[in-house]
């Protein structure tokens, strides 16, 4: 079977450049000779080629070799990962050798033996397909780390209180500071990470997250430090710790607050000597990881109770980054609702609906106990019930939001009572907005022109 590769031969002699062409025509698919080294440059306008095979000398009585690595010059300067063999004279050998210097593959030498010459080919081919392969690796990863490092794509929000925040990401990035992270839970303590480490001079380097209230104690150190083979019953091979894997880059050790006292004892240790000791080993290993903590706790108050380690604290928290509740930084709500309306809409291909104004003034006034992740499943949750083009209230299942059960009906007007039935029907068909029609006798447009006038 006929590789699928193209293959450029560039050789004044007809004889030489035919014979080539006849060989690889039997192992590659496209195979093109050209006698004028002036046309390289339309060649490679209308293909690509992965291989080139190139003679070293064009013009009449040269021996030289200035010809080769001219036009060898130019293919690197059209196409960087293409790969060229030259064909040479005995005499040329040492030209040969200068032109690998420069960038060539090989070379080959005439006469040449076909089994050679294919052999030579086939690696240079290899070699290319490698170095494609590379390159479209990198372009996706600069493209995907363009997009992410965009300063703080991930941190949505206008507010005073989250400017303040990114103010301090920004000062603290550039050093190697220890930083803790604080906030309730949802407000996004890994993002805030994560900008800290793309922001700073490890950004090329891993970013490693642990959640230590996952880990357990007897795992805690082969997990964090490592272990050698057969220091325990499972421990079949050698593994690196966490510390040592996120070697040269950060470490992200979230909800910190869950270690029990020993535990800390032994982190700390570790912060302290930048050095850890994997489980059955005897010599120290040291490590070089920006050390990121995060935690929902009060590690203060912790710290009064005697269940947190003070001189831990002190060593964590060189810089402390405290992120504020959603219900702290409501006008920061449609912004965060449109981004992920936006990243729900695609994700289930449902991309004409739209958020009302009235429902986004419902969704400021709720208080989003749960915070900015709340608010995402709230949305996703709204876009997958959603029957229509516009969201409601109702579709987003929130808990009391102006809602008036146990009140006393007898309390309600008419529009209270009308309001407070459609709230409960909707609620019953779990946003299902035909059957809440059905049921209070209504169409569903007479049910929508209800539900806009009560901003449900």
């Amino acid at each position: 079977m006929k590789e699928k590769g193209r293959i450029l031969i560039v050789d004044d002699d007809n004889y030489v450049m035919l014979s080539i062409r006849i060989l690889l025509e039997q192992h590659y698919q496209d195979v093109r000779g050209i006698n004028n080294p002036l046309q390289i440059e339309t060649a490679f306008e209308e293909n690509h080629y992965d291989v080139v095979v190139l003679d070293m000398n064009f013009s009449a009585g040269a021996t030289e070799g200035k010809d080769g690595l001219k036009y060898l010059r130019q293919i690197k300067e059209l196409s960087p990962t293409t790969s060229v063999v030259f064909i040479t004279a005995y005499g040329e050998i040492n030209l040969a050798v200068e032109a690998i210097k420069e960038g060539a593959f090989d070379f080959l030498v005439k006469p040449w033996q076909n089994e050679k010459l294919l052999t030579t080919v086939s690696a240079a081919f290899q070699l290319n397909r490698s170095a494609q392969k590379i390159e479209e690796l990198t372009s996706k990863q600069s493209h995907l780390t363009s997009l992410l490092d965009a300063p703080f794509s991930d941190i949505i929000g206008e507010s005073d209180a989250i400017k303040s925040v990114l103010e301090q990401i920004e000062k603290v990035a550039q050093t190697d500071a220890n930083v803790l992270i604080t906030g309730e839970n949802g407000t996004g303590k890994e993002l805030v990470a994560r900008a800290i480490h793309r922001s700073s001079l490890r950004n090329q380097e891993v970013f490693l997250n642990v959640d230590m209230g996952a880990i357990t104690e007897t795992l805690f150190e082969s997990e964090l430090f490592g272990h050698k083979k057969g220091a325990f019953t499972d421990a079949k091979s050698d593994r690196v710790g966490k510390f040592e894997a996120a070697n040269g880059g950060s470490l992200f050790l979230d909800e910190i607050g869950n270690l029990s006292s020993p535990l800390q004892a032994k982190l700390l240790r570790v912060i302290q000597d930048r050095q850890v000791i994997p489980v059955g080993a005897n010599d120290a290993r040291e490590f070089d990881a920006r050390l990121i903590c995060a935690t929902n706790a009060h590690l203060s108050k912790m710290v009064q109770q005697g269940t947190f380690r003070q001189d831990l604290l002190f060593r964590i928290n060189t810089i402390e980054i405290r992120l504020p509740a959603l219900r702290d930084r409501k006008e920061d709500i449609p912004l965060l609702a449109d981004h992920f309306l936006n990243s729900f809409k695609k994700k289930y291909h449902k991309n004409g609906l739209f958020v009302p104004d009235y429902v986004i003034k419902k969704l400021t006034k709720y208080d989003w106990p749960g915070n900015i992740r709340e608010l995402q499943h709230a949305i996703e949750r709204a876009v997958i019930m959603s029957d229509g083009k516009q969201l409601h209230v109702g579709d987003f299942n929130l808990q009391n939001v102006n809602q008036t059960e146990g009140s006393g009906i007898e309390s309600f007007n008419l529009e209270d009572l009308e309001k407070w039935a459609i709230e409960s029907s909707i609620k019953k068909h779990q946003g299902n907005i035909s059957n809440a029609a059905e049921e209070l006798g209504l169409s569903r447009g007479a049910l929508y022109r209800r539900m806009e006038k009560y901003e449900i």
